[in-house]
């Protein structure tokens, strides 16, 4: 059985990180999103996947090259000017010659859910299905002996349900199907309108997962997805000197930590640098080539590549894309002073994380001057410079300078 992963979505939810990157191609330990979801299909038995691609398709494709680096065998497709995720699985429909997996290509979840949802399939359409609490954000079905009776998309009024993981296996007959969808009010061609048609005959069977299920459409939503990967992996140490490790750290090669405190579990990329006299706290990822050193404190973040703290930087609940550097006493602030939940300005509309503790979202190649400061739930864009002394209390666009004026004043000691 081969795998259709959709992979071609830009993620506008996700800015400022996705203004350099496809959705899936941001990084959660150590690895772009894709690759975490085609190591899962992997382990469980498929070993051919067709990517679908669109939004920065070179970077997934020079990524991932004919899969043999992950032990997969790689095609790709390109999808056209039409929307929506049956639009996605019809532009691999020359790949495909019998029933297929298919598979969102930014959900964090077990080998074994993806087995199991194959396993289950005998016929049409088998849809995975997870149970959930917060029913608003998901398409939620109804099931009974096996066989979905009602999907409905965003309930309100349900205190749980079971939600589409956008997992699916369907026969080959799918395509013909979806060519004969209308479009959504929204202009696409959507899946869950094939679902909906296809389960007033029965057609549609629903299976229930275990284990780990997220899928990732908030920025905060990658500090759950990077906690649970840094607990899966195996742990890996290496060069630690003079240094306090407690628990479970995960050591790239060339990776080295001296003079330091690292609490586990934590992820260190190839040849990063952590000391002297740094604090690296639980549930964090530091990606390759990093200097973190001199009396910083990293907390529960992700940094991708190539990020330098060396002088007194506090970065908390955080995730800070490639080619960031802080300059010295750089802090960003996690914490409201009433200690209420932290609320963010995410494509054009204010959203409650429903966290108590958000730092900031920072795009690739920014930097800010000493003592600038950031506080919480803030979104900087990407190739951007924040001068020295800046309180940043407002989201910044990507590529701008921001500064601030400052009047001195001069008196005469002698007065």
């Amino acid at each position: 059985m081969k795998a259709v992963v959709l992979a071609a979505g830009e993620g506008k939810r996700l800015r400022p990180l996705t203004y350099t990157r496809p959705k899936c191609m941001i990084q959660i330990a150590g690895k772009p999103i894709l690759q975490h979801v085609l190591e899962s299909i992997r382990g469980a038995g498929v070993k051919e996947a067709v990517i679908v691609v669109k939004y920065m398709e070179d970077v997934v494709k020079e990524h991932f090259g004919n899969g043999k680096k992950i032990g997969m065998k790689l095609h790709y497709v390109t999808q056209g000017s039409k929307y929506g995720t049956g639009a996605a699985f019809l532009t691999a429909e020359d790949e495909i010659d019998d029933t297929f997996f298919g598979m969102a290509g930014d959900v964090i979840v077990e080998s074994q859910a993806v087995k199991s949802v194959i396993d289950a399939h005998s016929s049409g359409i088998t849809v995975g299905l997870k149970k959930v609490k917060d029913t608003e954000q998901y398409g939620i079905a109804k099931v009974e002996g096996g066989v979905i009776k009602n999907f409905v998309e965003k309930p309100r009024n349900l205190k749980s349900g079971l939600a589409n993981t956008s997992m699916y296996v369907f026969n080959g007959g799918v395509f013909a199907k979806l060519k004969a969808l209308r479009p959504s009010p929204r202009g696409e061609i959507e899946v869950t309108n094939l679902i909906k048609s296809e389960m007033k005959m029965g057609k549609v069977r629903g299976v229930e997962i275990g284990g780990y299920w997220l899928d990732m459409g908030m920025p905060w939503h990658l500090f759950n997805a990077n906690e649970y990967l840094l607990k899966k992996l195996a742990p890996k140490r290496g060069n630690i000197e003079n240094s306090r490790v407690i628990g479970k750290v995960i050591m790239e090669k060339g990776a080295r930590i001296f003079d330091s405190r690292v609490e586990g579990p934590v992820y260190i990329g190839a040849g990063t640098t952590v000391g002297p006299h740094a604090y690296i706290r639980p549930c964090t990822s530091i990606g390759a080539g990093c200097d973190i050193s001199d009396s910083t404190t990293v907390k529960n973040s992700i940094s991708f590549d190539r990020v330098n703290a060396k002088h007194l930087t506090y970065i908390g609940d955080s995730i800070i894309g490639y080619d960031c550097n802080f300059g010295a006493g750089t802090q960003i602030a996690n914490f409201r002073f009433d200690e209420g939940q932290i609320r963010t300005y995410v494509n054009g509309s204010v959203m409650n994380t429903k966290r108590r503790k958000l730092g900031a979202i920072i795009g690739d190649n920014t930097k800010t001057g000493v003592l600038s400061c950031i506080m919480p739930g803030i979104l900087i864009g990407d190739d951007c410079w924040i001068g020295s002394g800046v309180v940043v209390n407002e989201n910044i666009p990507r590529k701008t300078r921001v500064f601030v004026k400052q009047q001195l004043e001069f008196k005469s000691s002698q007065e």
